[in-house]
C-alpha cells in the first residue's frame, strides 16, 4: 500500500463463504467505521468492494475485513487492485449482479443464533415465531436455487416481505440488515399439522398436539430444515419399538434430539470437544459412549448414542412445551430411500405411520440429512457430511475445474471441482443401489452443476464398472478417469490435509475392486495422487456366496475358520456352524473348496464380520457394518494384549490369529476380552507392518483411511502408535474416511493425473 495519508481507491474480490452470512452488511458498517466511501456487491464468483480513502484506513479497513468478519463467514481470499479514484461519496450496498460463469462459495446452513431466539421471545411480530433468522443464522443452502445469494433466488422469493421487515432489511444498524429469508408473522412461512382429515393452523395448537401426541408415545413426522424427520418418545420403549416397525428399521441405531447441554450430562458422556462441537452452528448427530437411561430400542444393544441438540425456532419451541427431554429424531424416510423434503409425499408416506404430520410452506430445494461426527484423538471427525457442512468447499491445492466425481455406490457422495482448487463435494446420497436414491443422485449432480455453472469436462470414478456411479460418469461421454477404491481413499485423505508427495497408506475398509480383479479392503500403498504400490495386504481369503457374505457375517467367520484349519472348521463348538446348520456349512465349505462363487477378499471389514460372527455378535447384517460396530460395542474400549502375528511385504497371514481367538473361544474366555485382543491386534499390526515396509532413511507421512478407521479405538491407538514411531501420522476429519469421502480422492487423482 502508498503513504498513509494519500487518498486511494481499490477494488477488492473478496472469495470463500461470503454469501448468505451478513457479509455486506458488515463491510458496509466497516467502512462508515472507517468513514471510507465506496460499495459492495454480491456478483456470482465473489463480493466485490469498491472503497475509497485515505491509505491508511483502507489498510485498516482490509485488516478488519479478516479479522472481524461475521462468524459463519469462511475468507479464502482478498484479491486488491488499485483503480483510479472516482470521488465517491458514502458507501451502499449495490443489487447483485450476474458477469460470470464462476461463482463464490455458498453457506451451509445455520443453526438459529441466540440473538434470534431473545428476539423470539421479545419482539411482537416473531414472538414464537418458528421461522426467525437474521444475517447470522437460518437457512442458506437447503433454500438456495441459484447464485448469486439473494431472495429471488431462494424458496422464500413466493414470500413478500411486509413493510416492518423490508424496513429491517435495509437498515444497517438492524441485524437482519440485507438478511435474504427475513420474514415474520405477518409475511412468513407457516406450519400445518394434519392429523387424519384434521389440518391445525395455529402455532400454539400444533405444538400443543404434537407435545400430547409424543408424551403419549405416539409419532409425529416433522419438516424441517432439510427433510421431514420421524419423531418419538425416546424414553419409551412402546415408542421406539413402534417406530422401528413403521419405519422397517429392526436395529439400526436412532438419532436422539436432547432438550439441552445439561440434559445431554445426564445421559451420556460428554467431553468438552464433544460438547463443543454439539453445540458449533452446525449441530451435528454426535456420537457418544456410555449411554443410560434411554429406552433400549433406541440404540438396539449399543453403549452409545448419536446425540444432537435443536437447531431450528420449531425444535426450541417443542420442548417448550415437552414435559419429556429427549425425542428420537429420524430422517424421514422408508429403509434406505432419500430422506422425504415435499409435504405430497410425506402425507402419502407417512399418513400410516405418524400420528400426525407437520408441515410448513418454505419449499425445500436442495435435500440435506443431519449430519454424523465424532471426536476421537480430542478431535472432531465427521461420519456423515451434509447438513451445516454442505456445501463448503474443500481446498485441495490442485487445479481440479472442470472435474465431476461419481463416487462409491455406498454412502455415496460426488464432488465437483471448481477455480481456486477447490472441490465442492455433495451432500449425503446414500446408496445407489435402489432407483429412488439414484434418481437423487442424477438429480443432485444437475442442480450443483447447474447452481455452480460447472460445465464437466472430464469424469471421475471408481474401477468397478458395475457401480451405478460409474456407469452415470461414463454415459456422459467425457475423458474418464478410474480410479482404484483404496487409492482414492488414501487420495481423499491426502486432499484434505493438501498433501501432494509420496505417502504409506493404510486403507481398510470392506470392499473395493482391486486392479488383480480380487475384492481388496485391508491394504497397505505406497502412493502419491498419480499412482499406487500395493505393498503389503491381508493375505486373501473367498468370500463365498459373493455379495452375500457382505451381508451374512457367519460365511466369512467360516471362510476364515477354513484357512486356519481346513474341515475341522465345521465343528459346532464354533457359533458361526452351530447358527447355520452343519449341513450348510458343509455346502459352504464345498463352495470355498470348488472356487464356486467364492470370489477372494483382502478386506478388514469382512475380517470383523468373521470374528463377530465368531463370537456370536453377529451372523446376519441387518444394515450395513453392524457386524463391526458390534465388535466394537463388545471390546468396551478396554487395552488388552494383541494375539500373535507375523509381519511381512506382500500378504499378510492372519490364520494364527484366528486359531488364536479359536482357542481363546474353547476355553471359555469372554467375547469381550477376545474382541479387545482383536483390535489390539489390528493395531500392533497396522503400526508393525507400517515400519516394516518403510525404509530406514523414509520416513513418508502415514495416511490412514477406509470405514474401519471409524473404529474410535483403532483410530486413536494407530495414530498413538505410529507417531510413537516417529511418523507423520494423517487421518480424516472434515471428510468421512468412509465411502462417503470417496469422491474427494477421486477428483484429487483426476486431477493430478491430468497434470502428466
Amino acid at each position: 500500500m502508498p503513504l498513509e495519508h494519500s487518498y486511494r481507491a481499490y477494488e477488492l474480490a473478496v472469495k470463500g463463504i461470503v454469501q448468505g452470512v451478513g457479509f455486506r452488511p458488515f463491510v458496509f458498517r466497516c467502512a462508515r467505521r472507517f468513514g471510507l466511501h465506496g460499495w459492495v456487491e454480491n456478483r456470482t464468483d465473489a463480493v466485490y468492494v469498491r472503497i475509497e480513502g485515505p491509505a491508511g484506513e483502507v489498510n485498516s479497513f482490509t485488516e478488519a475485513l479478516r479479522r472481524d468478519a461475521p462468524a459463519p463467514a469462511r475468507i479464502a481470499s482478498i484479491e486488491s487492485r488499485e483503480v483510479g479514484v472516482e470521488g465517491l461519496r458514502g458507501f451502499s450496498i449495490r443489487r447483485s449482479s450476474d458477469y460470470t460463469d464462476a461463482v463464490t462459495d455458498i453457506s451451509p446452513d445455520i443453526a438459529v443464533c441466540e440473538e434470534c431466539l431473545a428476539d423470539m421471545k421479545t419482539q411482537p411480530r416473531r414472538i414464537n415465531y418458528p421461522f426467525i433468522n437474521c444475517s447470522h443464522c437460518g437457512p442458506r443452502f437447503t433454500i438456495i436455487t441459484g447464485l448469486p445469494y439473494d431472495r429471488p433466488r431462494t424458496t422464500m422469493a413466493r414470500f413478500a416481505a411486509c413493510q416492518a421487515c423490508r424496513a429491517e432489511y435495509h437498515n444497517s444498524a438492524d441485524r437482519r440488515f440485507h438478511a435474504q429469508p427475513i420474514a415474520c408473522s405477518a409475511c412468513g412461512p407457516s406450519y400445518t399439522l394434519h392429523s387424519g382429515a384434521e389440518q391445525i393452523t395455529g402455532l400454539d395448537s400444533i405444538l400443543s398436539t404434537a407435545a400430547s401426541l409424543l408424551e403419549a408415545n405416539r409419532i409425529v413426522a416433522i419438516r424441517g430444515l432439510g427433510g421431514f424427520h420421524l419423531a418419538c418418545n425416546a424414553l419409551s420403549h412402546e415408542a421406539v419399538s413402534r417406530l422401528r416397525a413403521a419405519k422397517r428399521r429392526d436395529a439400526k441405531p436412532f438419532a436422539v434430539m436432547f432438550r439441552d447441554l445439561a440434559v445431554i450430562s445426564r445421559y451420556a458422556d460428554t467431553s468438552e470437544a464433544e460438547s463443543e462441537l454439539l453445540l458449533s452452528p452446525q449441530r451435528p448427530i454426535v456420537v457418544l459412549e456410555n449411554a443410560r437411561g434411554l429406552a433400549p430400542a433406541v440404540s438396539a444393544g449399543f453403549a452409545s448414542v448419536g446425540a444432537m441438540l435443536p437447531y431450528l425456532p420449531f425444535h426450541y419451541l417443542l420442548f417448550e412445551r415437552l414435559r419429556i427431554d429427549a425425542v428420537v429424531m429420524t430422517s424421514g424416510n422408508m429403509a434406505d430411500e432419500p430422506i422425504a423434503i415435499d409435504n405430497d409425499t410425506a402425507l402419502a408416506t407417512f399418513s400410516g405411520i405418524a400420528d400426525a404430520i407437520i408441515t410448513h410452506n418454505r419449499d425445500i430445494y436442495n435435500r440435506a440429512d443431519d449430519s454424523v461426527a465424532m471426536v476421537a484423538g480430542s478431535a472432531a471427525r465427521l461420519i456423515r457430511r451434509s447438513r451445516g457442512y454442505v456445501p463448503q468447499p474443500v481446498h485441495v491445492g490442485l487445479d481440479t475445474t472442470g472435474i465431476l466425481a461419481c463416487g462409491a455406490l455406498l454412502k455415496n457422495c460426488f464432488a465437483l471441482g471448481a477455480a481456486g482448487g477447490r472441490a465442492i463435494l455433495s451432500q449425503h446420497i446414500g446408496n445407489l443401489d435402489n432407483a429412488e436414491t439414484y434418481s437423487f443422485f442424477t438429480e443432485s449432480v444437475e442442480r450443483f452443476t447447474s447452481l455452480f455453472r460447472m460445465r464437466p469436462s472430464m469424469t471421475a470414478c471408481d474401477l468397478h464398472p458395475d457401480y451405478l456411479s460409474s456407469r452415470y460418469g461414463r454415459s456422459l461421454g467425457l475423458p474418464c478417469i478410474a480410479v482404484q477404491h483404496h487409492h482414492a481413499h488414501i487420495a481423499a485423505c491426502m486432499a484434505e490435509h493438501g498433501l501432494d508427495e509420496p505417502v504409506i497408506g493404510v486403507s481398510f475398509d470392506g470392499a473395493g475392486l482391486g486392479d488383480d480383479g480380487t475384492v481388496w479392503g485391508g491394504e497397505f500403498l505406497r502412493c502419491d495422487l498419480v499412482s499406487y504400490t500395493r505393498t503389503a495386504y491381508l493375505k486373501p481369503v473367498a468370500l463365498p456366496g459373493g455379495d452375500r457374505a457382505a451381508a451374512e457375517p457367519w460365511r466369512m467367520a467360516l471362510s476364515y475358520l477354513h484357512d486356519a484349519f481346513g474341515t475341522p472348521c465345521l465343528s459346532p463348538v464354533y457359533a458361526p456352524v452351530a447358527y447355520a446348520g452343519e449341513e450348510a456349512a458343509q455346502t459352504l465349505v464345498a463352495m470355498i473348496q470348488k472356487k464356486v462363487n467364492a470370489p477372494l477378499t483382502s478386506s478388514m471389514g469382512r475380517l470383523f464380520d468373521a470374528v463377530a460372527s465368531l463370537l456370536g455378535l453377529c451372523h446376519v447384517n441387518r444394515y450395513e457394518a453392524e457386524a463391526a460396530m458390534a465388535l466394537e460395542n463388545a471390546a468396551g474400549g478396554i487395552e488388552a494384549a494383541p494375539y500373535p502375528f507375523a509381519v511381512a511385504a506382500g500378504p499378510i497371514d492372519i490364520s494364527g490369529i484366528i486359531r488364536a481367538i479359536a482357542g481363546d473361544i474353547k476355553r471359555g474366555v469372554s467375547a469381550t476380552l477376545i474382541a479387545a485382543k482383536f483390535q489390539a491386534t489390528v493395531v500392533a499390526l497396522t503400526a508393525a507392518t507400517v515400519k516394516h515396509i518403510a525404509a530406514d532413511s523414509d520416513r513418508a507421512p502415514v495416511v490412514l483411511s477406509g470405514g474401519v478407521f471409524q473404529n474410535r479405538y483403532i483410530l486413536e491407538h494407530a495414530e498413538k502408535h505410529l507417531r510413537a514411531q516417529g511418523f507423520r501420522v494423517y487421518t480424516h476429519c472434515s471428510v468421512p474416511s468412509n465411502d462417503g469421502g470417496i469422491a474427494l480422492g477421486q477428483l484429487a487423482v483426476a486431477a493430478k493425473r491430468r497434470t502428466i
